[in-house]
């Protein structure tokens, strides 16, 4: 079993930005990558951003592309996104998940991740 605890969520104003932190706990060594999917009211989840435990290599979803940042610190198995001008399009229930990593055409898909945080709500308000 695996846990991930997500944190920094919150109100922010067009333009502001926010860093959100997932704090992963249990088996996670054989998980290899980690990421951020969104998902707002009525849509889909969506991909944001996801990392390689091997190399650090990033994924993007074009919307976030120059705007946001994910990181990982593998002595504490936190990940980490920095997001920046942030937009109201930006706004939603944003979800830390983890993932064997094994399949790379699936790590912008939901169904590359098998554990998955409870969520933390971000809006951005104009």
């Amino acid at each position: 079993q695996v846990q991930l605890v997500e944190s920094g969520g919150g109100l922010v104003q067009v333009g502001g930005s926010l860093r959100l932190s997932c704090a992963a706990s249990g088996r996670t060594a054989n998980r290899y990558v980690m990421a951020w999917f969104r998902q707002a009211p009525g849509k889909e989840r969506e991909f944001v951003a996801a990392i390689r435990r091997s190399g650090f290599i990033t994924y993007y979803a074009e919307s976030v592309k120059g705007r946001f940042t994910i990181a990982m610190d593998t002595a504490t198995n936190t990940v980490n996104l920095q997001m920046n001008s942030l937009n109201s399009e930006d706004t939603a229930v944003y979800y830390c998940a983890v993932g064997l990593g094994t399949i790379t055409s699936e790590t912008r898909r939901p169904r590359g991740y098998d554990y998955w945080g409870q969520g933390t709500q971000v809006t951005v308000s104009s």
